[in-house]
Order: structure tokens, then sequence, then C-alpha cells
């Protein structure tokens, strides 16, 4: 199927993505993981909840993990320009025939729930508090030293009619891997903020979460973490890497919070910000695809994932397989 023709001029106005909120089961090894071992900032805590941002974000919170019995994602969420592109998306997705609802959330103005039609639970505001710059605050830096929050990777049925969805409110291909036999994607790389993707489907058993992903440094950091890892008693929590991707040309690491989140560490993709940006493509069965060194990943990266809270999932419906590897 091709892909769609670029929509310049969307019903509402999409800044980026902004953050995601994890149910976890143990706060303090949650915390123990993505304080003290991967490096976010704590800005606030409870008994039920932390919330955390990168070193150079303003806004409060780029990841809400909650206390809950069952880990699972609750919401992915997106910053849209102004409150007139808020009201616009709630007429727009419901003359979609999607659900919307204006619920209450802490440190942030007035927040739009809703869903895509595959069952994504999707959040939407303009308005969250402010704090002041940490990014020059040095001794801060431990970790990986997450700068910001960079993309969400979701396990999607049809990715075709997932790309179709995400172009039509302004999401824009910036690559993708077609399967050669049926012409159909088995995944598709999207953004809003100009670089490589806010958001990204791969094909698989869904919906479900496939990876939240944070920009770091410089790939030393990532060795870095490596190291830490390994002598911290997380060395099995590492799941993929490190490498470059040939999607995206990143360099990257998997690794697995307590509760099975799979999360990546990510930097050096390349600027699409310009609107006549042509997408790459990539076939099913390049070994560059995954790995610009031709490393496949492991099995668990194509099968697990984090599921929604209160959404089924079911098969794909593409039965294309990529290299995987024994």
């Amino acid at each position: 199927m091709p892909l769609p023709k670029p929509n310049l001029y969307p019903p509402f106005n999409i800044v980026r993505l902004s953050h995601v909120e994890f149910v976890v089961t143990d706060l303090a090894l949650s915390r123990t993981f993505y304080v003290d071992t991967l490096g976010l900032q704590v800005t606030y805590e409870d008994g039920e909840t932390i919330t955390l941002r990168g070193l150079e974000e303003r806004g409060h919170h780029c990841v809400v993990l909650r206390r809950g019995g069952k880990p699972v994602a609750n919401s992915l969420s997106f910053k849209v320009y102004d409150e007139g592109d808020l009201d616009k998306a709630h007429d727009w997705f419901k003359a979609q025939r999607l659900p919307v609802e204006w619920v209450e959330r802490p440190w942030q103005g007035r927040t739009l729930r809703t869903r895509d039609p595959i069952g994504i639970p999707l959040e939407f505001y303009c308005h969250m508090d402010r704090l002041p710059p940490i990014h020059q605050k040095y001794k801060l830096y431990r970790g990986v030293s997450p700068l910001r929050i960079d993309h969400f990777n979701c396990f999607s049925t049809n990715v075709d009619d997932s790309v179709a969805f995400y172009n039509s409110i302004g999401f824009r291909v910036t690559e993708y891997t077609d399967d050669a036999e049926s012409g159909k994607l088995w995944a598709a790389w999207m953004h809003r903020k100009g670089g490589v993707h806010d958001m990204a489907f791969t094909n698989g058993r869904g919906p479900r979460l496939h990876h939240t992903a944070f920009w770091v440094p410089s790939p030393l950091n990532i060795i870095e973490l490596l190291d830490l890892m390994a002598t911290t008693g997380y060395l099995a929590n590492i799941e993929r890497g490190p490498g470059r991707h040939g999607i995206s040309n990143a360099f990257f690491l998997y690794v697995r919070d307590p509760d099975g989140h799979r999360i990546e560490l990510y930097c050096s993709d390349y600027q699409t910000v310009d609107p006549e940006h042509e997408p790459i493509r990539w076939d099913l069965k390049d070994p560059q695809r995954q790995t610009l060194w031709g490393a496949p990943a492991p099995r668990s990266w194509f099968e697990e994932g984090t599921f929604f809270a209160g959404v089924d999932v079911r098969d794909a419906e593409l039965k294309a397989q990529p290299i995987v590897a024994p």
C-alpha cells in the first residue's frame, strides 16, 4: 500500500510527544531503576506516585510512575500548541466516533482523553507546570543522563491503518519497512517535532506499547550505563544493544525496568523538519534495517511489550516475519 500524502495542515496542531504513565508494582524498585540507575530527575513523590523529568526538560514530568498491582501503561500523552487546538482535537475525535472526555491531571491544565482506532489510550494537553532549568547543573548528571523523552513505539495489528490515522492528524513518515510480498507496511516511523519520530508502529500483537525512548548526550553515556547495570544487579535487564540502527541512524540500547517495561536509550538521529522531506524505505529482510552492523534483534524484542490498561489485544493481520536472532 502506498504511503499517504503528508498532511501539512492537520485539524489541530500537535507539538510533540510529552509523557507516559506507567503502573509499577514496587515503587521503590522502580525509583532505584529510573532515578539512581538511568538518572531521571524526581519532580514529585509520595507513597503512590513518582514523577520524573529529563535534564533538558522544563515541563513538570515526562514519566509518571503509579503504584499498582499489574504493570501496564495508562496513557501516552502529547502536547498541543494552544487551548484552541484542544477544542479542535475534542471535536475532531468526536467526529471520528472515538471516545472523548475531559480529565483532571495534576500539574496540567485541561486534558483531553481519547484513543486511536486500534485502542491506544491518548491524552492531549496544552499547559503543564514549568520548572526551572537544570541542564547546566552538571552535578545532577548520572547514569545515562537522560536529556528528554524522545519517542514511543507501539505494536499495531495493522501498520497501514495506523499510519493513515496518524497522518490525518499531522504526523509525517520519515522511514518505513514494507513486506515485498504483500506490499503492506510492517513498521513506520512518524514525527511531529522534527526528529525521526515521536510515534512509531511495529507489526505485532496489539495494541501494546513496545518501548519508550529517551534522548541521551552521546554513545559514551550508553556504554557507561552498560558498565553500571552490569555491576549493580541489572545484567538480566539488558535486552538488546548497544548498536546503531539502520533506520534512524541512531545509537541505541534497550533495557527493561523491574516490571518489564521496555526503555530505549537513544541518540544521534537526524533532522526531518522540511515539509518536503522524503521517507526512506527499508526491506523487511535487510539485515542492516534493525542494526547497521547487521546484528539481529532477539525474539523478545518482537514478541513482548507493555499492555495498555483495560485494552484487549489481538493478533497482527500481517504474518510476515523479520530476521530474528537465534
